[in-house]
């Protein structure tokens, strides 16, 4: 006769399939998970900031719609062994498993018909046409070419908010310098000159975008704010305080002083740091020279591409007394409310050997 089995083994032998059902279930959702989100195919930029790790960028994959769950990906990512993330854009797809993102994001399988370009912080557009000429197929000409177009211009004119006729000035050599935000892209070697700025245009969009009811109460155009903003990047060198900085040039404009500033006399002369100003550049009556006894306030236009930072400064400047500052080569600001005491400043870091030397 067959044996039976007993209540116990019966329990026994219901749990372990319920459990062997539970982590069957369990496998099949999970890597359902890992599914694409999509099947359109559509392409969404996705943004490495510095700082970001696999684990902080899952929100907000999961918010972008591009993974079904955080938790699988998270899980995902802890069975997997991926490089480290670089700063950058990079275009995924609605379409992509968790393990196709992870691979882009990764490098893993990085497409070489991806470029990387980096902006840095201060340059302006001469450096950014050099930069796009090496890195792509268009040439210098091309950057400038359009930035003479006016159908164009116009048309940024009407895509984007912060962008006025205030750009069309004359008297501006580049209709958009200050206004590319300087940052690490990623484009296809086959991008235009005008896709390029397309995307350096829509990340100021997003910086200068929290910004809007302190533009609106500030008095100044975004043009203005800009302006400063660049001039702050160059002044400020590698000054800690670009709050107080700021504050410095609002307090020159508000007492109707001239700023002062030898980077507009440079920016003016179309000069690198690295050369020498003549009392004559020093001197010319021109729209960007704030040296110059012709006019007192801000220059026509953007002299650089002013990093966040600078924005921020401009945004939130110190208010203080301070007329004059000057920054040591370890970043300390000292301000000044006097030409003396500033001149007093300078022998003294430069005999102490703390003199900054802008490269």
């Amino acid at each position: 006769m067959k044996k039976r089995l007993n209540k116990k083994g019966v329990i026994v032998v219901s749990l372990f399939l319920f459990f062997l059902f539970l982590g069957i279930n369990t496998v099949v959702i999970y890597f359902s998970k890992l599914k694409p989100v999509g099947k359109s195919g559509n392409v969404i930029e996705f943004r490495i900031e510095d700082g970001d790790t696999y684990n902080s960028i899952s929100k907000k994959l999961e918010d972008m719609n591009l993974i079904r769950s955080v938790l699988a990906y998270k899980i995902y990512v802890k069975t997997h062994n991926y490089s480290s993330l670089k700063k950058g854009i990079y275009e995924l797809k609605d379409n992509m498993s968790v393990g196709d993102i992870l691979n882009v994001l990764s490098g893993k399988d990085y497409k070489e018909d991806h470029i990387s370009i980096t902006f840095k912080e201060g340059i302006n557009i001469r450096k950014i046409a050099s930069l796009i000429a090496s890195n792509t197929g268009n040439s210098e000409e091309d950057v400038y070419s359009l930035l003479s177009d006016k159908d164009y211009l116009n048309s940024l004119i009407d895509e984007y908010w912060f962008i006025t006729d205030e750009i069309l000035d004359d008297r501006i050599y580049y209709p958009l310098e200050g206004y590319l935000f300087p940052d690490t892209y990623q484009f296809s070697p086959d991008s235009s000159v005008r896709d390029i700025f397309k995307v350096m245009l829509k990340q100021m969009d997003a910086k200068l975008s929290g910004y809007k009811d302190k533009i609106s109460n500030s008095g100044y155009t975004v043009h203005k704010l800009l302006t400063l903003a660049s001039i702050v990047e160059l002044e400020a060198g590698n000054s800690h305080d670009r709050n107080g900085v700021a504050g410095v040039f609002f307090n020159r404009l508000n007492s109707g002083m001239t700023l002062g500033s030898d980077v507009t006399t440079y920016y003016a002369s179309r000069k690198d740091f690295n050369v020498d100003l003549t009392r004559a550049e020093l001197d010319e009556c021109n729209a960007y020279n704030t040296r110059g006894s012709c006019f007192s306030g801000l220059p026509v236009g953007p002299i650089s591409s002013p990093s966040l930072e600078s924005i921020e400064g401009v945004m939130n400047p110190t208010q203080s007394d301070y007329y004059y500052f000057v920054a040591d080569k370890s970043g300390n600001t000292y301000f000044s409310k006097n030409d003396s005491e500033h001149l007093a400043t300078i022998s003294r870091l430069k005999s102490e050997g703390l003199w900054y030397v802008y490269e």
